[in-house]
């Protein structure tokens, strides 16, 4: 039941703290239209998607304005496509016709051009990843995904090198755009398969035929709530953000299964992250500065960023029987005002935002880097924060852009929620005889738990 006094909070929350529901996703499998006929499967895959997703958007708006609760996004996820592409030899055919069934149901984003390689790699898996440098480039909505490892298998060092190369190739292909295009690519390990945010969203092998998750984001709601506890020991600031988190989450359960509702659809998830924006006072940043960093970045600042995601999850799960997806706070560099000034400053590096990745959610988001770093640097990159999620067993991923033409102190522009990216230095140390061994990266020992 809530209360009266959980509404005004809410209320308040909406109105002067940039509390907002991020994105109802809508997850479809499509395992129903796998065939070998390339124009069948693409006209399949389509039809399948506008059919369920035809009232996504409209039943978002109908729920943002009765409920008065902002929806920033309504996106589409579905099944990997290499799970489905195996008896065709053009994946790209199924790109165009995500892009442009994103088009018609009026969503912002469709997920899920994806692959999960962990292992090995299939010729239709092989297949997709060479083709996302031109799907990207050519579709609008459309956003990819590869798994290059796991707790349970270890790092595929081949994958690895192959999505280091296929980043590089879409920054050039949409090199008239700051390479945009990278901003549509993450490369995981451990993905997981209901997270409802892009561009990482896939509706994984695991999941029904169709689900409803929804995301919630209210790094300003965090920031005042701990202005109110402002020199008090870190046990009270822990409190304070797992209250703050619950109230959050209810917000998004009460969407969630009201879209369920509309839709006629499964209730999936709540997935409860902190997910910043470039807007003054939307900041994960600002919360860790709140505790008393001058800067984020400042020495203590890893050990602030694993209070709030665990405070944040604790709180979550209170709030909703079903909190899944990522469920943290996410560290974008060029979607938080904060971070990018930071960055600015100086007092944000690789080496810090990696290091800052082993307690929070996902990884090295959203990160511009000189347009002529070598490819094997950025599969060496890639390897890294895959190797730091295999061994602590979570999530990590890297969003990288080698943005063409640009040079440290430049910065890109994406604009929206994607914000400016100031480009940063990395390493100028060869990586490349490390990235053309090949082979995999065993798994670590405490993989095996059955």
């Amino acid at each position: 039941m809530i209360n009266t006094s959980e509404i005004l909070q809410t209320i308040n929350m909406i109105d002067h703290q940039k509390l907002d529901v991020r994105t109802i996703t809508m997850g479809i499998s499509l395992f129903s239209c796998a065939t070998d006929d390339e124009r069948a499967l693409a006209v399949r895959i389509y039809d399948l998607i506008t059919r369920r997703a035809e009232n996504l958007v409209k039943v978002g708006r109908e729920i943002e304005s009765e409920f008065g609760v902002p929806i920033v996004n309504k996106r589409i996820s579905v099944t990997p496509v290499a799970l489905v592409t195996g008896a065709i030899r053009h994946p790209i055919v199924v790109a165009r016709a995500l892009d442009r069934a994103a088009k018609e149901t009026g969503v912002d984003f469709i997920g899920g051009y994806s692959a999960l390689v962990q292992k090995g790699m299939t010729a239709a898996d092989r297949r997709l990843i060479e083709s996302i440098p031109e799907a990207l480039s050519e579709t609008d909505y459309m956003c990819s995904s590869v798994n290059v490892g796991s707790t349970r298998a270890g790092i595929n060092m081949d994958a690895v090198r192959m999505m280091g190369e296929t980043v590089k190739a879409t920054a050039a292909r949409t090199a008239d755009r700051g390479g945009f295009g990278c901003a549509k690519l993450v490369v995981f390990c451990n993905a997981v398969e209901d997270n409802p945010f892009m561009a990482g969203a896939f509706h994984g092998p695991g999941e029904g035929d169709c689900a409803v998750s929804v995301g919630v984001s209210g790094p300003g709601v965090v920031k005042v709530a701990l202005e109110a506890v402002k020199g008090q020991p870190f046990d009270v600031v822990a409190e304070t953000v797992k209250r703050t988190a619950f109230h959050i989450t209810r917000v998004g359960q009460l969407v969630a299964m009201e879209a369920s509702k509309r839709l006629n659809v499964p209730f999936g998830i709540v997935d409860l992250s902190l997910a910043p924006t470039p807007a003054v006072g939307d900041s994960v940043a600002a919360i860790l500065e709140e505790m008393g960093l001058e800067v984020c970045g400042a020495h203590g600042t890893t050990a602030a960023l694993a209070l709030l995601n665990d405070a944040v999850k604790k709180g979550g799960v209170m709030a909703s029987s079903h909190v899944g997806g990522l469920s943290g706070a996410f560290i974008p560099l060029s979607e938080d005002i904060g971070m990018i000034q930071a960055a600015e400053r100086g007092a944000l590096s690789l080496e810090k935002l990696e290091a800052m990745t082993c307690v929070c959610s996902v990884g090295l988001d959203m990160i511009a880097v000189p347009g002529d770093t070598p490819a094997e640097t950025v599969a060496a990159i890639i390897a890294d924060e895959a190797a730091i999620g295999m061994v602590n067993n979570k999530t990590t991923a890297v969003r990288i852009i080698p943005a063409p033409g640009t040079k440290v102190g430049d910065s890109v522009e994406f604009g929206g929620l994607l914000g400016r990216a100031p480009v940063i230095p990395v390493r100028q140390y060869d990586s490349s005889a490390f990235i053309h061994r090949g082979g995999r990266i065993p798994a670590p020992l405490h993989s095996l738990k059955n």
